[in-house]
């Protein structure tokens, strides 16, 4: 699944059509694709993993899902796995095989823009309000309730938790105040080196632990488990990462 950077180069490619005109839609997702047409792209906003497509009366948010992925400009990939195409004066863009819903404007106040880590707007004091509402929690959990840290994703889960010291199957309500501070501000710092390294499409280079076999910090072995209530996948040091 793209995680937070990712939608964030997406927005990157995307922008230059901020200010001009649809001109035709298509695609096989199930909303009315004509209403669009005619509408001028206002804005482009993220949270976390979704991209919200603001026109003057309705948003298109795009979700790009396990396997989901986008173009600009020139479409490469078949019909069948088009779910959204706009097309502009000066261009197009496509999203294959995620989630298109139209929604309407009024949404977009109710959303925590605060919550998104990669965003102006980050907070990380409410963050940490929230995470204590749920003493019982696993970091790991945790660091993936897209609630609390909007665009983090399963590798910045694993190697925020390994930079921190920090086994995944820690509960919240055992990390001392200095764990605690270190996670929220590790989420934010990794999530922009991760922005870095994508940019250079070095990313995998920088890796520490995520599909390590062994640990860069000790060479013991990496275990690999299903942690959680998400049962996604952790990777960590059982020598490095304390069990809080």
């Amino acid at each position: 699944m793209p995680e937070g950077p990712t939608i964030v180069l997406m927005k990157e490619d995307l922008r230059k059509y901020v200010g001009e005109k649809v001109v035709s839609a298509a695609g096989k997702a199930k909303i009315d694709k004509d209403e669009l047409v005619g509408k001028i792209l206002k804005e482009i906003r993220l949270y976390g993993k979704q991209t919200y497509l603001i026109f003057d009366d309705v948003s298109v948010r795009i979700h790009l899902l396990m396997f989901g992925s986008y173009e600009v400009d020139e479409q490469t990939k078949p019909d069948k796995s088009l779910q959204l195409g706009l097309t502009f004066k000066k261009g197009k863009m496509f999203f294959y095989t995620c989630s298109v819903k139209m929604i309407d404007n009024e949404i977009l106040k109710t959303i925590d823009w605060t919550a998104d880590v990669m965003s102006d707007d980050w907070d990380p004091k409410n963050a940490k309000k929230k995470m204590k509402a749920e003493p019982a929690m696993m970091v790991c959990d945790a660091l993936m309730d897209q609630d609390l840290f909007s665009g983090v994703g399963n590798i910045i889960k694993n190697e925020v938790l390994f930079r921190i010291g920090v086994h995944p199957e820690s509960l919240v309500s055992n990390l001392p105040t200095k764990k605690l501070n270190d996670l929220l501000k590790e989420a934010r710092n990794y999530s922009f080196d991760f922005l870095k390294w994508k940019r250079t499409d070095e990313l995998k280079k920088h890796w520490q632990i995520y599909y390590k076999k062994k640990c860069p910090k000790c060479g013991e072995d990496v275990i690999r488990k299903d942690t959680g209530k998400g049962k996604r996948s952790s990777f960590f040091c059982e020598k490095d990462q304390k069990l809080y």
